[in-house]
């Protein structure tokens, strides 16, 4: 009786009769009631009695007809526009927040079948029970059903999958197994397509056009749970396809099938196709990376369209008159997927998958500039009462629109023209960065539908900066290429399976196309604002998908016009570095924030007083002693910059009892933390005896790494820290001389004699430390008496006389020098 009723509320028209119904099923509370005679009904079929059956397909049917129709409701007064539309038309009253995507009701129906379903296992009996029934009201209403639970509630898609409920997110298992709902939609994708052929000429229309929206429907929840899936973190289609290779042919042909074959190009998509497309391209957006390793690319990569049919549909249509028209006025396939998401999908993969000869083509072909013209909107002449009357005109969702990025991406390695198309043309770089402006997302923010979110927020982020960040990847990757105030750690996660890195491999002069016309770049990034936007970016994301992000803030800082632009725009804020240097923050966002400091510190002094003032000392002491070997380096490293220039932070460090920490790193277990220590303990001492007092204790450990350290430039470090120990005074000559270090310099310099007296040897003497001990020795004999006696009296002296005739210029040098004061004093 109660689906009864809920037919004909949905067939009804629209009034204040079936609004007084639907206020009195949410009273009663009719859909809890349902959902007991779900619970019921399942208890039953799980028996093995199904005199219930008919109950539970009644039931699934009712609930789903009063959360649609409450939905609609809600439409009439709320249009669906999606993000990319709303920004282009300008209709942004979808910032509000209190525009729900769905309405209070239909979220509050919803969230009560959900917590059913999680919550009890004879629900989910009965709900696959009406999944295998193949009657069409009760599954298409069930299918739909769990389609809005998954955008509901994130824990539903890896239910449906049958992963545990524990999984972490890195980890990988076999999904989609027998008995789980995902595995029955695939299984009624091949029961349409067989019932399709079976059917005869002149009788199939109706049949047909049932079928068809059979497998629109289950397309899109396929599509749903994977695009859930790849939000949340997780990276593996195996966790709908299952392990086995068979069944990863089976369930992507299930879905290929659906999509109109190569020979057949439709005038228009149509629904089952384009549905088809977004299940198959969401599918292998789960496969990470640009790999085409795994099995499921493999099978995969030939049942996607050809590219030339992908494209076709992404072209604006003449009429009849020869203007130019948009896409179908029906820009949507549903309310949250774009009718040329799919396509755009498919494409992404072919991009991703097919190589540099697929990238060529699809570029001879002008995918670049199609892409660009569709995100900006450039596909029609609608006037302004089409476009209030059909506002959804360019067909893309929030996923849709990340896909055309990351397709956009791809297409910048295959080229000069294209890399020069879009990066470094003002018109288009305005659009690509219009899409991280808070317009946009706040817009993606506040989608109900997949893409949409904190997650959605996330992801778009990400997809705009792999894009941007191309050119600094390329350029980085390339050996010997970064200028002196670049670090090879910065932003290092960008690098990873970016199209960038694969630029100095394949394509020389692309590389140095960008070397070219990097200046032009960071000119149009400048013009465009993408420094600000990058920076407001990170306010609209959680901190634990801030890597990103701050991975292009890293490489942004290594150029000089940027880093000055980055920093007068607030990069150096107090409040963002406490955020960012807390502990709690992800390793990556620690380490690429101490590398900002450390390159901004070594670029330009004036940089100090910025970062003095962004309270960062309290958060690098605390680094010195953390657990991660790579932090307690990178603040080392930091600290010992931000003494480069002049002894700004010298009365800071003394504040913050930094050197003592400072002078334990010098014998860390790390090579690498040993290494910067000892560079920043140097540079503590070079420009005034003001911390010569804490620094005293740092001689014995300085000693000890010319004997220990493994790496010549940890010893260079080390000796050349001994040397300014005195340059500033002689209050510390007499502790070098007494503890060991004067000694150690010259036990130094003859072990390493041998490779400058002998230039036949493969070693180079330019390599050793010997240069900079011999300096050090230089500058102690020069200014002070206390040196010059102790190296007059040593054993080793006579090694000095000896390295005179060395054939390395700047070594005979010292050298001389060296013999010349011993002997002067003498």
């Amino acid at each position: 009786m109660l689906s009864r009723v809920a037919e004909d509320l949905k067939s009804s028209t629209l009034d204040s009769v079936s609004k007084q119904i639907l206020e009195h099923a949410n009273m009663s509370r009719i859909v809890d009631h349902l959902c007991l005679c779900l619970a019921s009904s399942g208890s039953s079929l799980a028996s093995g009695s199904s005199h219930m059956l008919a109950a539970a397909c009644e039931a699934c049917r009712a609930i789903w007809i009063l959360i649609n129709t409450s939905e609609t409701f809600f439409k009439n007064d709320n249009v669906y526009i999606f993000p990319l539309d709303a920004l282009q038309n300008h209709r942004l009253s979808q910032l509000e927040e209190s525009n729900c995507e769905w309405g209070p009701l239909s979220e509050k129906l919803v969230d009560t079948v959900t917590k059913t379903y999680l919550r009890s296992k004879h629900v989910q009996v009965a709900v696959s029970h009406c999944l295998h029934q193949r009657v069409e009201a009760p599954l298409i209403s069930a299918i739909q059903l769990l389609s809005r639970c998954c955008l509901h509630n994130g824990i539903m898609p890896s239910v449906l999958c049958g992963l545990p409920s524990s999984l972490p997110i890195t980890t990988v298992v076999s999904g989609g197994e027998d008995g789980t709902v995902i595995s029955e939609i695939f299984s009624i994708l091949s029961y349409a397509t067989s019932s399709i052929k079976d059917q005869q000429t002149g009788e199939t229309n109706n049949i047909k056009g049932r079928l068809n929206n059979l497998v629109f429907h289950s397309c899109l929840l396929l599509a749903t749970v994977a695009q859930c899936l790849k939000l949340s973190g997780r990276n593996s289609a195996l966790l709908m396809l299952t392990t086995s290779p068979k069944k990863h042919l089976y369930r992507l042909s299930a879905i290929a099938n659906h999509i109109a074959s190569d020979d057949k190009i439709e005038a228009s998509l149509q629904n089952h196709s384009a549905s088809a497309m977004v299940a198959l391209a969401s599918i292998l957006s789960l496969e990470k990376g640009s790999s085409a390793e795994s099995s499921v690319s493999e099978m995969a990569v030939p049942m996607i369209p050809r590219a030339t049919k992908l494209c076709y549909h992404l072209r604006p249509m003449p009429s009849n008159e020869g203007e130019v028209i948009s896409h179908p006025a029906k820009c949507n396939l549903t309310k949250w997927n774009g009718l040329l998401d799919g396509c755009i999908g498919l494409l992404e993969s072919r991009l991703k998958w097919g190589g540099p000869l697929t990238v060529q083509q699809l570029i001879a072909s002008g995918t670049p500039l199609l892409l660009i013209n569709l995100l900006a909107g450039r596909v029609s002449n609608a006037s302004p009462d089409d476009i209030k009357n059909s506002p959804n005109r360019i067909g893309l969702s929030p996923i849709g629109v990340i896909w055309a990025v990351s397709s956009i991406c791809h297409c910048l390695s295959g080229g000069t023209l294209t890399f020069r198309q879009i990066l470094v043309k003002t018109e288009n770089m305005k659009l690509i960065s219009y899409l991280i402006s808070d317009a946009h997302i706040k817009l993606v923010k506040n989608w109900g539908g997949p893409g949409g979110g904190k997650d959605g927020v996330r992801e778009t982020i990400n997809v705009i900066i792999d894009l941007l960040a191309f050119p600094f990847v390329a350029l980085q990757s390339q050996p010997g290429s970064l200028s002196a105030t670049a670090s090879v750690n910065s932003g290092f996660i960008l690098n990873m399976g970016s199209p960038g890195v694969r630029v100095c491999m394949e394509d020389r002069d692309l590389l140095k196309a960008i070397e070219e016309d990097m200046d032009k770049y960071i000119k149009v990034l400048l013009e465009v604002g993408v420094p600000t936007l990058i920076l407001r970016c990170l306010e609209h994301l959680d901190l634990k998908d801030l890597v990103r992000p701050v991975a292009f803030l890293a490489k942004m800082v290594g150029r000089p016009r940027l880093a000055v632009e980055l920093v007068s725009k607030g990069l150096l804020d107090p409040n963002r570095m406490k955020k960012l240097l807390n502990q709690s923050s992800p390793k990556e966002v620690i380490l690429d924030i101490l590398m900002i400091i450390s390159d901004l510190s070594r670029m330009d002094k004036a940089f100090y007083k910025y970062i003095g003032e962004a309270s960062v000392l309290q958060p690098l002491k605390e680094f010195l002693t953390h657990p991660d070997p790579n932090i307690r380096a990178k603040a080392c490293s930091a600290l010992g910059n931000m003494c480069r220039h002049n002894d700004y932070f010298y009365s800071s460090l003394a504040e913050h009892k930094i050197i003592g920490l400072l002078i334990d790193r010098c014998a860390d277990p790390d090579k690498r933390t040993q290494k910067f220590a000892c560079f920043a303990i140097g540079n503590a001492a070079y420009h005034s005896d003001k911390l010569y007092e804490e620094l005293r204790r740092s001689i014995t450990q300085l000693a000890n790494v010319l004997t220990t350290a493994e790496e010549d430039k940890t010893k260079a470090n080390a000796a050349g820290a001994l040397s300014n120990l005195v340059r500033n005074s002689n209050k510390l000559c007499e502790d070098i001389a007494s503890k060991g270090a004067l000694q150690t310099l010259l036990r130094l310099v003859a072990d390493c004699s041998a490779i400058a007296l002998n230039p036949s040897k493969k070693e180079s003497a330019s390599e050793s430390p010997l240069k900079i001990a011999l300096f050090s020795l230089a500058k102690m004999c020069s200014n002070h008496q206390i040196c010059r006696q102790f190296v007059k009296s040593s054993e080793l002296f006579p090694v000095i006389a000896r390295l005179k005739q060395s054939p390395e210029a700047n070594i005979a040098h010292y050298a001389s020098i060296i013999v010349a004061k011993v002997g002067g004093d003498s």
